[in-house]
């Protein structure tokens, strides 16, 4: 399968809950950094398991995915019932079809106070919604 087909079954998967799947598409041996939180999953179980484990309420929707070969690229938004939305980008490996290394940035919309000093040269982003 091709890396950004392996991406977008990724997170099909992730979505139906379909957890062996998923394990099929994330490697023994992978390393999967959360920068954001200072975390680093190793291993495909492990990553499953963090996924498998969080708490009910979610959804996933793709905004977008972009390949350069084996370097694949998704951004993804994640309403969650009572918590509220998160957004993902994420930066994939993939080789022989599986993903062996990846980085994700989770945050929330808006997250981040903006500085007063930039007032003059900004505007507020109206929120997002995945198309």
């Amino acid at each position: 399968m091709e890396p950004l087909r392996v991406v977008a079954a990724l997170w099909d998967r992730i979505q139906a809950r379909d957890w062996d799947g998923v394990a099929g598409l994330v490697a023994e041996d992978a390393v999967v950094e959360w920068p954001v939180s200072g975390e680093r999953i190793v291993g495909g179980r492990n990553y499953v398991a963090v996924n498998s484990e969080y708490p009910e309420g979610w959804a996933i929707r793709v905004l977008r995915i972009v390949a350069d070969g084996a370097e694949v690229v998704s951004e993804v938004e994640v309403p969650h019932e009572g918590v509220g939305v998160f957004r993902a980008a994420s930066f994939w490996t993939v080789r022989d079809g599986r993903i062996v290394r990846g980085r994700e940035y989770w945050t929330s919309p808006g997250a981040d106070p903006r500085p007063e000093w930039r007032a003059a040269f900004v505007e507020p982003m109206e929120a997002e919604h995945a198309p």
